[in-house]
């Protein structure tokens, strides 16, 4: 890890500046890492932050505090650079040894960087409770899952949340597919849940309905009867649409584990009505004068919001989830005002999201009842939230300092409004720590949409675009679960092929860990602002900028070490006891040391993508540290060297490097095969 030593030159640098130049405060510089290591490992800037303030040249500055720095641990030398840098470089068997024998230590007061600091919850998925999972939840689950674990690898209390929208206009629809088009009874759905894949069942189902609304409006009525039954709660509405969503959500939970995906809260939107957390935010709204009851025009009778300047028009069509959905009979409000509380008295999704936020940040006054859900992989216990009677037994939730809401960028004005309501309330610290991580959409390549079963008309619109868009309310999507059991599929062909010997039960379980990796990886690797074009062939691929080509790269690192272990009988940890006596001339080769020195950068990357919430920064480190393993792995051997010294050194170098690409892949929640 790199960043307790950036710490520490900074602090040297910022005192020696103090001392030399009886300065009362040090302009703020930067530590930088320079192009290659011939320069050196890092380069001080300071001398060109000073020059104006000494009305020096850069060069002369540096060249005085090369003088009066005097020795900081761990680096080997200090020189002054022709162009005003204080170029570094560090003692590289302390650094290497040090790592390689234990943590090194983490870097305190990282909030001074405007970074997490504090209780932080990270909402992601909500996935609506009516069907399968499908292709265009995945970038949210693995980008949200993502930021979690690597606010804890910075020691970040975290707090996963689920949002549950069992109240949702889409678990509405399902019960209207059932009651109009099926007519079933709520025994006769739970034979069907018991005896079919009912996410699948509900899939097909959620598509028939939305044909059963087209051309016929006067059926909304329909649903938005089943919607109000739904929130008035104790009726026959309300127990269907309570067991389809029971139903549905383990069925995703079972899809998230696949994928590395766990949780610690399940929010359910219901609760949030029961509890009276609306009630209690609309009282606090009211007061505030933050909504008011419009009295004339298209919106009489409706809660609105008045909207701030340069907040944007809402799209009313568009859900949690980003699925389209009709309008609920009113014309889409003017972008001055935003309705909370329709006429008819129910509560949209804005007004819920904005108790719930109230709730996060510990503003609410009031808290959830709790039931253990279940236990998740590894023993990781999974609570929800409940209207019944609380578990004594449940942790803390909420009252966080930050919150993140991993939601596509189709809901940024939903989030801007949380913000709003937040600083309109006397809150602006809150407001500025609700974060909108949103990101664009998923799509296929045409290839895979036609492996995957689709049958694209070659003269219509779909054909001639670059890619193809999916739709889960129009059943045109790709179910993660199927393209989970298609990876997989892929992926054991060719490792039978590779290694014939495998069992079977050894082939399977790694072929899913590679479908997850080809998966997580491909999510993870484009800017979040970019679309992505999802292509099986390309995802799955062992070469080039893949999940896979990454676990590969360890695999073979862990190669060596099972090698050594079988033809010499020493382990990685004998090779590093032996390096004290060990002359060290193979770190001075550039390529040994760059490695090791690239490894050594995880913890610094990690700040930098929590920070700009670009996780394509992480995957692309880990690809190129990969390619720097790959290309040293075939330029000097290990294994057939003669060299003792040489051999431990490389040895060691790939032992760090290895274990660091494990921390990184672990953070993108990609496992390593034991073979591949």
């Amino acid at each position: 890890m790199i960043l307790n030593v950036l710490k520490q030159v900074h602090d040297e640098v910022a005192a020696a500046v103090t001392r030399h130049y009886s300065l009362s405060e040090v302009p703020p510089f930067a530590i930088e890492v320079p192009p290659n290591r011939a320069l050196g490992d890092l380069a001080v800037t300071v001398a060109f932050q000073l020059a104006r303030t000494l009305r020096k040249a850069p060069r002369a500055i540096a060249q005085e505090l090369v003088g009066v720095l005097g020795t900081i641990p761990g680096v080997a030398k200090i020189e002054a650079a022709p162009n005003g840098y204080l170029n570094l470089s560090l003692d590289r068997r302390a650094f290497l040894l040090a790592r390689l024998r234990g943590p090194v230590g983490a870097v305190d007061n990282l909030a001074r960087l405007g970074l997490p600091d504090g209780k932080t919850i990270v909402e992601h998925t909500a996935i609506n409770p009516n069907k399968a999972a499908h292709i265009g939840h995945l970038r949210n689950a693995a980008l949200g899952d993502t930021l979690a674990r690597t606010l804890r690898f910075r020691d970040t209390p975290v707090e996963v949340q689920n949002y549950i929208d069992d109240l949702g206009v889409q678990v509405a629809d399902i019960i209207v597919g059932f009651r109009e088009i099926e007519r079933k009874s709520l025994s006769e759905i739970r034979q069907i849940a018991d005896t079919t894949r009912f996410d699948y069942y509900c899939w097909d189902l959620y598509s028939r309905v939305t044909e059963w609304y087209d051309g016929q409006p006067e059926r909304l009525a329909v649903r938005a009867q089943a919607l109000h039954d739904l929130e008035t709660g104790n009726n026959d509405t309300a127990e269907i649409g309570a067991f389809i969503v029971d139903r549905i959500v383990h069925t995703h939970l079972k899809t998230m584990t696949r994928l590395n995906v766990g949780y610690d809260l399940l929010t359910y939107e219901g609760d949030i009505l029961r509890l009276q957390f609306w009630a209690r935010a609309f009282e606090i709204l009211k007061a505030n004068g933050a909504v008011f009851l419009q009295t004339e025009g298209k919106l009489a009778g409706c809660w609105v919001m008045r909207i701030e300047e340069g907040d944007g028009t809402p799209d009313e069509s568009i859900e949690d989830g980003g699925e389209a959905i009709e309008p609920m009979g009113e014309s889409i409000e003017p972008a001055k005002e935003k309705v909370i509380v329709r006429s008819n008295g129910v509560v949209t999704y804005v007004g819920k999201d904005l108790a719930n936020q109230f709730w996060k940040f510990g503003l609410l006054g009031r808290d959830f009842r709790y039931r253990l859900f279940g236990t998740q992989t590894g023993g990781r216990p999974l609570w929800a939230t409940t209207s019944g009677e609380s578990d004594p037994a449940a942790p803390s939730f909420g009252r966080a300092k930050h919150i993140y809401n991993v939601i596509d960028s189709r809901q940024l004005y939903l989030q801007a409004l949380l913000s709003q309501a937040l600083r309109t309330l006397g809150h602006p610290e809150e407001a500025e720590h609700s974060i909108h991580f949103s990101y664009e959409m998923v799509a296929l390549s045409h290839a895979t949409a036609r492996e995957l079963g689709y049958q694209i008309p070659p003269e219509g619109d779909e054909a001639r675009k670059p890619f193809v868009e999916v739709s889960g309310r129009k059943g045109l999507g790709v179910k993660i679960d199927d393209l989970l059991d298609l990876l997989a599929e892929k992926a054991a062909v060719e490792i039978g092929t590779r290694n014939p010997e495998l069992h079977p039960e050894e082939r399977a379980r790694t072929a899913a860990q590679i479908a997850v990796a080809a998966i997580r990886y491909f999510m993870l690797k484009f800017s979040r602002g970019k679309l992505i074009v999802f292509d099986i062939e390309e995802a799955l691929s062992f070469e080039g900028e893949t999940g896979p080509y990454l676990q590969y790269a360890v695999v073979r690192a862990n190669n060596i070490f099972n090698k050594l272990q079988e033809r010499e009988g020493h382990t990685a940890a004998d090779i590093v006891s032996d390096l004290d006596s060990t002359p060290a001339g193979e770190l001075e080769s550039i390529d040994c040391w760059a490695m090791v020195f690239e490894a050594s950068r995880l913890d610094d990357v990690v700040e930098q993508v929590v920070r700009s919430l670009e996780f394509s920064g992480l995957a692309k480190y880990t690809f190129g540290l990969a390619q720097m393993f790959n290309s040293f792995y075939h330029r000097y051997p290990i294994l057939s060297e003669e060299r003792g010294d040489l051999k431990r050194w490389r040895a060691a170098a790939v032992a760090y490097v290895r274990d660091e690409l494990t921390r990184a892949l672990g953070l993108m929640g990609i496992e390593v095969p034991a073979r591949m």
